[in-house]
């Protein structure tokens, strides 16, 4: 498994590779090129073969772009990777720039000159990002071209790497809970209901859930790459590279579904001809909406027709991911204990806490990969919200700090996503009010009932309340859905400032994750994991309602709780999670002293 901080990017990427570019564009007539950090299949952790991002300027965060003209260079990220991208990649090439403040569209605005053509991969853009970076370029005149062969894999040469080849492997009943034949012809039934004849399957996620697979393609997510045509009928056809495909896996998938390479599909749209084909603009790039339309077929766009029965989990899904967590919990209560003792008698650094945290995952002996990055963030690291610690910027945890760890792991019966705080030495009075702040909110989104038809959005200012009475705030979401044994930010529900119309149902598993930020000094954050569950009953009250339960099993920092500043009834639901704590993962901890450790540390408040 790789480690957090192994690195396979230089800040001499840019100077050497981008002349290789430049003159591959020149040899198509381009006068600037279009590199997204997103790959073939929309995917937020990429293969290194698709990281071309990567490749192109040395940044390795999970979102950003670029643009190559043939005099200048911009590399855009967002305020996650401030620091990272001036660690990793060469100013004196690139621009740095902000992706969400003007972006691409305002760069090409004022970048590009009349006449010329920026070339652009239609494999790697959603249409609809395609039509506003066309708007812009038009303003100043240039015009977007789509270009048949990728100037930067023509660069990169026969020094890319190969396709990832890991086999597609099935994924057995007793983690999905739901035969792969039955969610076809559910999921056809749906197509048929919005008369729609079939539906292209870009996404892996979605290609893993409905078939009951899963790969070894994608770093940190089990996902198998590859695309697929659903049928109302519940019939498929499935493009996989033949090298990932064994027999076990043909018997598995049945006569239902043919298996076919990824050479035969644009063959495959064709038969589309004169069908009515659903496809998700947000999930499927351009080229599929260009390859149906030429083919005569009439394009459906809607949401991918999987993403809202997979955000939904089923009862045997809801069983595995609690054990999961309970597993987890043992590894992540150890690591709690190594840094409340080791960690408070010597300096640790960044580096030793993610190996430390990594190591203690690994010996429960069913892990198969983290389920991202590891984020420990030192000090003013912490206040860097997606911080990642690399050999370069690791930092020592030293004596009146705080260090914020938010880590995840994928077992084959659940996906987890956890982040603790806790302090180093003695915290100072505000850092432990404000942590104090953070956990009232949590606890508030944690303990709210709720009736149908509810958003994430609706619930968001929860979370946020103790902080705004008091002037702070944190920029980012407060919750992101997880898959099972899948992708661990997975959509379509949210919890968030932003608006989202998707209804919180049953079975939804999402994250619990406000914080506070102080730019310089240190970063708090408090996640759990917890499930919505289903409508019941109010003594006295009129409507059934939802609620939450909450999955992450692992004990907080008490020294940085306020008690005097919990009501009564938030000190109750601490001293009830923590009991819990202690009742479910105590018995799984083999240390004697690992196992006192934990009794303090969930004894009532």
């Amino acid at each position: 498994m790789r480690q957090t901080f192994d690195e396979t990017t230089d800040p001499s990427f840019g100077p050497k590779h981008v002349p290789l570019i430049r003159a591959a564009m020149k040899a198509q007539g381009l006068d600037g090129f279009l590199v997204p950090h997103e790959d073939e299949h929309q995917n937020e952790y990429l293969p290194e073969a698709n990281d071309r991002l990567g490749w192109a300027t040395g940044f390795t965060g999970s979102a950003g772009a670029a643009v190559i003209l043939a005099d200048k260079a911009a590399i855009f990220v967002d305020g996650r990777y401030t620091l990272q991208v001036r660690d990793q990649v060469d100013a004196g090439v690139f621009e740095i720039r902000d992706l969400v403040e003007g972006g691409v569209p305002a760069y090409l605005e004022t970048a590009t000159a009349k006449g010329q053509l920026i070339g652009y991969d239609p494999r790697l853009h959603s249409p609809d990002a395609l039509e506003r970076l066309k708007s812009a370029a038009a303003k100043a005149g240039a015009a977007l071209k789509p270009v048949a062969a990728n100037p930067l894999d023509e660069a990169w040469g026969a020094a890319r790497p190969a396709q990832p080849t890991a086999p597609v492997v099935p994924h057995a009943l007793e983690y999905a809970g739901e035969e792969s034949s039955a969610k076809r012809n559910r999921i056809g039934q749906a197509l048929a209901g919005k008369n729609a004849d079939a539906t292209v399957l870009t996404a892996p996620s979605s290609i893993a859930w409905l078939f009951n697979v899963r790969g070894g393609d994608v770093i940190r997510s089990p996902l198998p790459l590859g695309q697929a045509i659903l049928n109302k009928d519940g019939s498929a056809r499935l493009f996989l590279d033949p090298v990932k495909v064994s027999p076990e896996l043909r018997a598995w998938l049945g006569n239902e579904v043919a298996l076919e390479t990824p050479d035969d599909l644009a063959a495959a749209l064709a038969d589309l001809k004169g069908k009515r084909v659903l496809v998700d603009p947000g999930q499927s790039s351009a080229w599929y909406f260009d390859t149906l339309l030429k083919a005569g077929a009439e394009v459906v766009r809607g949401e991918d027709p999987c993403a809202l029965p997979r955000a939904c989990k089923n009862g045997v899904e809801i069983a595995g991911t609690r054990e999961a967590h309970a597993r987890d919990g043992v590894a992540v209560t150890r690591f709690l204990h190594w840094v409340a003792t080791e960690g408070q008698s010597r300096t640790i650094d960044e580096v030793e806490v993610v190996t430390r945290l990594e190591g203690f995952r690994q010996d429960t002996g069913a892990l198969k990969d983290l389920s991202f990055d590891t984020i420990a963030g030192a000090a003013s690291n912490g206040a860097i919200v997606h911080y990642r610690p690399t050999t370069r910027l690791n930092k020592q945890a030293e004596k009146g700090s705080l260090l914020l760890v938010d880590s995840g792991a994928q077992y084959l019966d659940g996906t987890t996503d956890i982040t603790r705080t806790v302090a180093i030495g003695e915290p100072s009075q505000e850092m432990r009010e404000r942590f104090t702040l953070v956990l009232k909110g949590h606890l508030a989104l944690a303990a709210i009932r709720f009736p149908a038809g509810t958003t994430g959005s609706a619930l968001d200012v929860l979370a946020r309340a103790p902080l705004w009475n008091v002037g702070l705030d944190y920029d980012h979401g407060t919750g992101h859905g997880v898959g099972s044994y899948l992708g661990v930010h997975e959509g379509p529900q949210r919890i968030s400032k932003l608006p989202n119309f998707v209804a919180l149902r049953p079975g939804m598993i999402l994250s619990n994750e406000p914080g506070y930020y102080k730019e310089g000094a240190y970063g708090i954050r408090i996640e759990n994991l917890q499930f919505v569950t289903e409508p019941a009953a109010i003594a006295g009250g009129e409507r059934e309602m939802l609620g939450f339960e909450t999955l992450t099993l692992a004990p907080m920092d008490r020294r940085l709780i306020v008690v005097e500043l919990l009501s009564a009834q938030e000190r109750a639901q601490m001293d009830a999670y923590h009991a819990r704590v202690l009742a479910v993962v105590g018995p799984r901890i083999e240390q004697p002293d690992v196992r006192a450790w934990l009794e303090a540390a969930c004894a009532p408040l």
